[in-house]
């Protein structure tokens, strides 16, 4: 996340167009790569903590920090910045970037800034993805001659794969505590951050705990999510809707159902 005021207020498509090259004999070389908040998404951690032989919650207390959402109350995991001069990236050294290809979604889009908006037509509500330039005052690509397209763009630098991975979790983040209500108590934040970065323990609650008897799922979503992290990023998300009633997206089991009716008589 970087400041407003290097965020060029103009509305892009996939269709527009610009001019940008970063390369290591660029005389900005890395300088974006510091002093700036960078938000984390579940497959940012699975990739990064895969990289560097981690479990999420060794990668997450390591390289991470939490931040609150205020509108939210989401609980966000960020990446820790070196306390060094100038807040550098702990991946970056003067030769460039030492998981770049594993680097965060962020990093990917730079120059590129992506948002949702919920939109509304004669059909419904849906989620309206846009973009943006960002123009810090350093960075010289925008002098180079190389051109791409926004969407061009995001297939050189693999953003789309992200993306897609994402899409149901950053959906998500357009929630907002409801006006005169609470904001979200810590359990709730609690799930929302372990359903989002901590896999393992994501996994384990899943497994380990009395889940998979209140819940009903088929045999072929259980064998995904034992053993295909994509697919438990994406179990995950479903898990948050429905922790924020948001959607009925799991199943309770009959016989549990039946249990807590006897109880309620």
């Amino acid at each position: 996340m970087r400041k407003m005021d290097v965020v060029e207020p103009v509305k892009l498509s996939l269709g527009s167009k610009f001019k940008f090259r970063c390369h290591k004999g660029i005389k900005c070389f890395t300088r974006c790569c510091s002093n700036i908040d960078i938000l984390l998404t579940p497959y940012d951690v699975v990739r990064l903590k895969n990289r560097l032989g981690l479990s999420s919650e060794e990668f997450l207390e390591k390289y991470t920090y939490m931040k609150v959402d205020e509108p939210s109350s989401h609980l966000y995991a960020m990446l820790k910045m070196n306390e060094d001069a100038g807040r550098p990236c702990p991946f970056v050294t003067p030769d460039g970037c030492t998981i770049y290809t594993d680097r965060p979604a962020n990093c990917r889009y730079y120059p590129i800034g992506q948002g949702t908006l919920k939109r509304e037509n004669k059909d419904g509500v849906f989620d309206e993805e846009f973009y943006f330039f960002i123009r810090e005052p350093h960075c010289y690509g925008y002098h180079e001659k190389k051109q791409w397209t926004v969407e061009s763009w995001r297939q050189d630098q693999n953003v789309d794969q992200y993306d897609s991975i994402n899409k149901e979790w950053k959906t998500i983040q357009l929630r907002r505590n409801l006006l005169g209500q609470p904001p979200l108590d810590e359990k709730k934040q609690m799930q929302f951050y372990m359903a989002s970065y901590d896999s393992d323990r994501f996994r384990r609650f899943i497994f380990e705990s009395n889940f998979l008897n209140v819940f009903d799922l088929d045999e072929e979503t259980i064998e995904k999510i034992r053993t295909d992290e994509v697919e438990l990023i994406k179990f995950g998300a479903k898990y948050i809707k429905y922790v924020m009633m948001l959607e009925e997206t799991l199943k309770v089991k009959e016989k549990v159902l039946k249990e807590k009716e006897k109880k309620g008589k």
